[in-house]
């Protein structure tokens, strides 16, 4: 009689022991548990903020600068540009695509696709002097200026033949391109709310740094010369983000992040002379809601 109850205590044991080395395989097995070796892309939308900047234009005889200048971005909302093919680089977007190199640390690859336009209906006190051939209609801006306000608003109908130009229309709007590398940290923060099953759902913290160049198409007109927009290496920027990552079903997450950084523009084309160059540098702030996937090859 005890050596069948031994017997079967001991099959008992082992099927009890294989079922608790089965649960600890399962869920180191998890998809979500490890990021080793996963690449992961997202595409999404932003809005800006910018500071207030001094912007210096300098060229064949006018050298002035704008103190103080205000500048916004310019949404589209919620709109199927983003999702159009042929019309998805004319909204503010981002993309990004990475590669973790351990669990935690990724490196990866983006454009925030920004936009920033000058505020036309402003005042702001120009410093500088401009002196223009009396041939050219910008020359009824000639003379001296020392932190002197103008007031940028004007009935300009935008069009080069305009008979009144304006002083000056300044825009990145294709945009202000940042391209940049990032280096980040993730952590899976789903224990702390209790979430068991993270190949469902699994809520992640992510924070990184980031260094790139300014690749922007700056649309201007400046002085009543000739628009100009084209694209130009104009620059680099740093910045630094925070965010929440959202994983559903293992492979598809929603991003939301808050990236502050400085933008340091000192070559900037404004018209189609070599001469003609304008430079400005400020802070901006930049919230992004994107979708993306994360996979191993």
């Amino acid at each position: 009689m005890f050596s069948n109850l031994k017997s079967r205590i001991v099959v008992v044991l082992a099927i009890f022991s294989q079922f608790l080395i089965a649960q600890e395989k399962t869920e180191s097995e998890k998809y979500t548990s490890h990021n080793k070796g996963k690449f992961y892309f997202f595409w999404g939308g932003n809005r800006e903020s910018y500071s207030k900047s001094d912007i210096h234009f300098e060229g064949q005889n006018y050298d002035f600068t704008i103190h103080e200048a205000i500048a916004d971005d310019r949404p589209k909302g919620w709109h199927v540009d983003y999702i159009n093919p042929g019309s998805m680089t004319i909204p503010q977007t981002n993309f990004r695509m990475g590669y973790f190199i351990n669990d935690h640390y990724n490196i990866s690859l983006g454009l925030d696709h920004m936009k920033y336009v000058m505020r036309q209906n402003q005042t702001a006190n120009v410093s500088g002097n401009i002196n223009l051939p009396s041939s050219e209609s910008g020359s009824i801006y000639n003379g001296t200026y020392n932190n002197s306000p103008i007031n940028f608003f004007n009935n300009y109908t935008g069009l080069d033949t305009s008979p009144t130009p304006p002083f000056l229309t300044f825009e990145h709007t294709d945009g202000l391109n940042y391209i940049n590398t990032e280096f980040c940290r993730v952590d899976d923060v789903s224990k702390i709310f209790k979430i068991a099953n993270t190949d469902k759902f699994q809520l992640n913290v992510t924070e990184g740094i980031g260094l790139g160049i300014l690749y922007p198409k700056t649309n201007s007109r400046v002085l009543g010369k000739q628009r100009y927009d084209d694209f130009h290496v104009s620059g680099y920027g740093i910045s630094a983000k925070v965010g929440l990552n959202f994983t559903f079903f293992k492979y598809f997450f929603v991003q939301t992040e808050i990236k502050a950084g400085y933008i340091d523009m000192n070559d900037i084309k404004i018209t189609n002379e070599n001469t003609d160059k304008a430079s400005q540098h400020f802070l901006f702030l930049q919230r992004i809601i994107a979708f993306g996937g994360i996979f191993k090859i």
